[in-house]
């Protein structure tokens, strides 16, 4: 009878609706997460894990929630968007530091470019939690001793590396300060 029920309820409707599988997988060594849907590759991400002292928990997980927008109660208030939970406090989430996508750079969260970041949390919406999977794999031991990227051309100098300290006098090679015209380096209208 109970079968009877579903059955032309499901004629009524229609066909209810097919989700996709989506396996999220995040390789620590490379700093990268592929996506694919159906075992088809539809995304290749560079992506920030857990720095040394904060590692990010290798598994296979299932999204735990969703958050569009999320603020870290533990780091700052530090922005969050598009989070992903999956273990605990743990989430995939859009970064604003995009200079450090590419190499171990969080306290244990995986960061993403926040256009990837969305793109990824519309796949997981869509497609529904229970049929993604996440899995995190590799370690941060092969990716920290090369953590630079090699230097990059910009505007005629080259931009200091991840493992560059950050000082407020840094000048590259060549560079000459020199006072604005017109202007006065102690001046007082009145």
């Amino acid at each position: 009878m109970l079968y009877a029920f579903f059955a032309s309820f499901v004629l009524t409707i229609g066909v209810p609706p097919a989700f996709a599988d989506v396996l999220i997988l995040v390789d620590k060594s490379t700093q990268q997460m592929s996506v694919s849907v159906d075992g088809v590759p539809r995304y290749l991400f560079a992506v920030s894990t857990g720095r040394a002292g904060y590692g990010t928990p290798n598994g296979t997980y299932h999204p735990q929630r969703l958050e569009t927008t999320w603020f870290s109660k533990l780091y700052y208030n530090s922005p969050m968007p598009n989070s992903i939970f999956f273990h605990g406090g743990y989430a995939i989430h859009g970064s604003y530091e995009i200079n450090r996508l590419g190499g171990p750079a969080s306290h244990g969260c995986i960061r993403l470019h926040p256009a990837n970041a969305a793109t990824l949390f519309a796949l997981v919406k869509s497609e529904g939690m229970r049929a993604t999977t996440i899995v995190v794999a590799g370690s941060n031991s092969a990716v920290a001793p090369n953590a630079t990227p090699s230097a990059q051309p910009y505007g005629g100098w080259t931009r200091p590396g991840y493992d560059s300290r950050y000082t407020p006098d840094y000048r590259p090679p060549g560079y000459q300060w020199r006072q604005e015209p017109g202007t006065f380096r102690y001046f007082n209208p009145y």
